[in-house]
């Protein structure tokens, strides 16, 4: 390692907006609903529609340059994921890609099966499942502890019979940010079996999973939220691939990428995404000696991840002992992402953030699709939480600025 830690300066001259004059002073608090994109990013967007935007795979030069930075784009983020890239799709959103999944999942049922989905949940994770009901299938719920939020895996046990053939939970809450322990939830669905579909949407951006090693079947995330342009990531086991088939035109199915994106791709933004790779290759260039990209990809999640810790631990700290805030979740940095949801006692969540966004704060106020949650643990989804959300370029001076912000309006 050449660098000891994550190097801010670094990072930061990576994305344009902190460069940006019409954003200076404001501090990004809300990366669960969208992180800047990196520059490489906005580069090769812009360079795709200056060079190459017409149709690729054709015969000109400029058509097949297109068609083969598409081809890069899903074969490196399979390589961040520890899979194949004909087992990564790239469709307009993570709710579309879960829509289409579940009609796909529809077809291959009997009446009687069962499916398992959670009130932890995204709305996107389980609302599809849930309507899978008016076609004579059983779905099952498995709650959070009402108190804490928690998802206990022994409660899974109970519901885990025969007929179970899908079960459907997030790799984290978009509003508790706690993580959930996949692996070993991913085991005991296998032993039914059933498919284990994970919505990673409010854990990608802290650090791209090895989905292979999580024992996951199906897992869902947003590119637009991991620094990358405004497409949902659909990685599928291949051999659920194969039972599910193609779900694209008939013509497509010698190309296992397209059987998940009916619509068709987005030319200029698959191509895109190779930027966020293009970030990642650099920020390990940057701190690490040269490895696999096995390697490669571990190092940069753990340099993620690590980063976010002790700020995020300082906010929780501040938060807990604060008489006016109330986390939502564990308090602990260890069990969570930097997603930290909070009540308010002084004003409303969206009062509060309009006062944050004065001090130049930018942080949410909604039930962000977790309807379901807010309401199991006695929370009107109408007022919704706070959340304060950030990633790995957000500074310690951006900490600062939003506790001094806090303090003052709470």
């Amino acid at each position: 390692m050449r660098v000891t830690g994550l190097d801010i300066e670094f990072v930061r001259r990576q994305f344009p907006a902190f460069a940006e004059p019409s954003l200076a002073g404001q501090a990004h608090f809300e990366n669960a609903g969208g992180s800047y994109a990196c520059g490489p990013v906005i580069e090769r967007l812009a360079r795709y529609y200056r060079e190459t935007k017409l149709q690729p795979y054709g015969v000109h030069p400029a058509s097949r340059r297109a068609g083969e930075e598409m081809d890069q784009a899903h074969a490196r983020l399979a390589d961040y994921l520890g899979m194949s890239a004909e087992e990564v799709h790239l469709g307009p959103s993570t709710s579309q890609n879960t829509y289409v999944l579940a009609q796909a999942v529809a077809k291959k049922l009997q009446p009687g099966d069962e499916i398992i989905v959670t009130n932890q949940d995204h709305e996107a994770n389980s609302g599809v499942w849930r309507r899978l009901a008016e076609h004579g299938f059983t779905v099952r719920e498995w709650r959070i502890n009402p108190q804490t939020g928690t998802l206990d895996p022994n409660d899974l046990d109970g519901l885990l019979t025969e007929r179970t053939r899908v079960v459907a939970f997030p790799h984290c809450s978009n509003i508790l940010g706690e993580i959930n322990p996949v692996a070993a939830i991913c085991a005991k669905i296998h032993r039914v079996p059933a498919i284990a579909v994970v919505d990673g949407v409010s854990y990608a951006g802290h650090g791209l999973p090895d989905v292979r090693a999580l024992g996951v079947d199906i897992y869902l995330f947003s590119l637009y939220k991991t620094f990358g342009p405004h497409l949902g990531a659909l990685a599928i086991d291949r051999k659920v691939m194969e039972w599910l088939g193609n779900q694209g035109h008939y013509f497509n199915g010698a190309f296992p990428h397209k059987w998940f994106v009916p619509a068709g791709p987005d030319h200029a933004q698959v191509a895109a995404t190779n930027g966020i790779f293009d970030y990642f290759d650099a920020l390990h260039r940057h701190h690490f000696q040269a490895g696999d990209t096995a390697t490669k990809a571990a190092d940069v999640r753990t340099l993620l991840r690590t980063a976010e810790l002790a700020p995020l631990q300082k906010l929780l700290d501040f938060c807990r002992e604060h008489p006016r805030l109330r986390i939502v979740g564990p308090d602990q940095a260890s069990q969570r992402a930097a997603t930290v949801a909070l009540e308010t006692l002084a004003a409303t969540p969206r009062e509060i953030a309009a006062k944050l966004a004065e001090r130049g704060i930018i942080a949410g106020a909604s039930h962000f699709y977790a309807v379901r949650l807010l309401e199991a643990l006695k929370l009107d989804p109408a007022t919704g939480v706070l959340r304060l959300s950030f990633v790995h370029y957000t500074s310690p001076a951006e900490i600062d600025q939003l506790l001094t912000a806090l303090e003052q309006i709470v």
